[in-house]
């Protein structure tokens, strides 16, 4: 009586690990190179946009600046204090969170670009903001704001930018900071990126370029 060779079993190769890890590194590269989102923590962009809105920023836009876009950037050492860099466990968690596009205990501000580098800024009496002797419509202000309460002119250094809110009478920004080093200006090299996008609330998501 003859017997049948047994065949080995072969078994389906498991490909889904693969693709999770995949997938899961072409986020960290596009949150770390290309896109990241914030919540708004305050009114100060307010009617741009309002407390909890979560916005998407363009990091490739950090490299190419406009007059009214609006951005996020690292305020560390501009409008706030750098605080000591954490060391040990704290240190290593903050490094990785660096690489991976996560700032962990960081100030970011979104603000908008009024000035760039080079530009001369003057707001006068009449609350009329003037960029290079022309004036300014800023249709995006509330209703009756003017430009600037304070007044102020400078000619913004090279490689700096002057930001202001929407909402001029509460806002944390360059001209709370005209007599700090650099005038209150914002290092070209501290822009996160610009907003391009606002996904929350659903009722108010679409572009915001």
């Amino acid at each position: 009586m003859s017997s049948s060779a047994s065949l080995p079993v072969s078994r389906p190769r498991r490909w889904w690990p693969w693709i999770v890890l995949i997938g899961l590194l072409l986020l960290v590269v596009l949150r770390g190179l290309v896109v990241e989102t914030f919540s708004v923590p305050s009114a100060s962009m307010s009617p741009t946009l309002h407390v909890g809105d979560r916005i998407v920023v363009w990091k490739p836009g950090a490299h190419d600046l406009h007059r009214g876009d609006l951005i996020v950037f690292d305020g560390d050492g501009v409008f706030a204090q750098s605080p000591p860099a954490p060391g040990g466990l704290a240190g290593a968690v903050r490094s990785v969170g660096t690489v991976l596009g996560v700032r962990v205990g960081e100030t970011d501000y979104v603000k908008r670009v009024i000035g760039l580098p080079g530009d001369h800024l003057q707001v006068g009496s009449d609350g009329v903001l003037m960029v290079n002797g022309a004036a300014v419509d800023e249709n995006y202000l509330p209703a009756g704001t003017s430009s600037s309460a304070t007044a102020f002119d400078i000619r913004v250094p090279a490689g700096r930018i002057f930001v202001m809110g929407d909402n001029r009478i509460a806002s944390d920004d360059s001209r709370n900071h005209l007599g700090d080093p650099g005038g209150g200006t914002v290092p070209e090299d501290q822009v996160i990126g610009t907003v391009t996008w606002r996904y929350w609330p659903l009722g108010s998501w679409g572009t915001l370029r």
